[in-house]
């Protein structure tokens, strides 16, 4: 069952409705996240998945894909509920699923590059072979004589090395830069090919997460707890605002996989509305070479009154100029320190880099 079948869990629509919605997702193909499936949860989910917490508006495209589409759709307008939905409802759409000259086109003028699964997973067993001291802990990767590559999943409940336990792990800040639909993070499907990924066989970071968190967890309240802290452990930016959309929406779609695999049934729209806020503040849009919102550095112009007249004086941004990323005169790119000793403070990306 799908989660179109049961979309009147959180909310009642028409059948008219709900065949609409079925159709735009069947031409969409599966791997595709309908914002009109968000909003007719709730209006207010999808307007947590939009938010930008530094401009303290909403995400911006970033892009000139859209802007033949008119109001709305240049590359500084924000990306608002009504340009995505309604009619508009299949704007945004993974990378998979765009034509072969939308692909090469957004690689060639903003080196849009995604990565096949296989290699997502051979870099994040790296990751965990260091934290937990041993290889196959999750998977074996396997390499097969055709060329192509797979991976075997160990289905033993995964044990921990001496001094270390399974909340320790989930706990564990984890970070994917310029991380376009985030599939370091989420294997919902392959970035490249668009095969959709059973739960079973997902290897992304936050995926690893949420196995150890269900072995681990008997109640829905243990659950709950102990998959929030996981979701605030993990990070990402991205400088493409539709990119952060699906980032945003593959992060929120994993944690209804997740419980439904553990529970049966799906989770409630409070618990929804809270990991979409998580999920707003950890996965944000930056420019990563510069911790600043993209574009936002500038020239500035200053008018000094003398005895002479008037003079203005132009000075360009220092950070561009010297390559300073503590420099920039744009808008530093704000996230939230979850941990309790720093009472979920707001800091600067730039900050945390030494």
């Amino acid at each position: 069952m799908s989660f179109m079948d049961d979309l009147n869990h959180y909310t009642h629509i028409s059948s008219e409705q709900l065949l609409q919605l079925r159709q735009e997702q069947n031409q969409c193909a599966n791997i595709d996240i309908l914002e009109n499936e968000i909003f007719q949860i709730s209006p207010d989910l999808l307007t947590l998945l939009l938010r930008d917490h530094t401009t303290k508006g909403s995400i911006f495209w970033a892009t000139d894909d859209y802007s033949y589409r008119g109001k709305g759709y240049q590359y500084y307008d924000q990306i608002t509920i009504e340009s995505i939905t309604g009619e508009n409802g299949n704007v945004i759409i993974p990378r998979a699923v765009k034509s072969k000259k939308q692909q090469q086109q957004r690689s060639r003028e903003m080196a849009e590059v995604f990565t096949p699964s296989w290699i997502c997973n051979k870099q994040n067993n790296l990751v965990d072979n260091a934290w937990f001291g041993r290889e196959g802990v999750f998977n074996t990767e396997v390499d097969n004589p055709d060329g192509t590559h797979s991976w075997k999943v160990n289905t033993d409940k995964i044990t921990f090395p001496k001094g270390k336990t399974w909340k320790d792990y989930i706990k564990e800040n984890r970070l994917e830069i310029t991380c376009g639909e985030a599939p370091y993070l989420v294997s919902r499907y392959d970035a490249v090919t668009g095969e959709p990924i059973s739960i079973e066989s997902r290897i992304g970071l936050l995926d690893r997460k949420l196995r150890v968190v269900s072995e681990n967890t008997e109640t829905t309240c243990e659950w709950l707890k102990a998959s929030q802290s996981a979701y605030m452990s993990i990070y990402g930016f991205e400088w493409q605002g539709d990119n952060l959309v699906l980032a945003r929406e593959a992060l929120l779609y994993t944690f209804i996989d997740y419980y439904r695999a553990k529970f049966g049934k799906y989770p409630q729209l409070k618990s929804l509305l809270y990991i979409a806020y998580i999920i707003s503040w950890n996965i944000w849009q930056m420019d990563g070479l510069k911790g600043v919102i993209p574009n936002s550095c500038e020239e500035r112009r200053t008018v000094v009154y003398d005895l002479f007249g008037e003079t203005e004086t132009i000075s360009n941004c220092e950070g561009c100029k010297s390559g300073d990323i503590k420099k920039h005169n744009g808008m530093y790119a704000l996230i939230k320190d979850w941990s309790a000793a720093k009472q979920k403070q707001k800091i600067r990306f730039i900050d945390l880099i030494k």
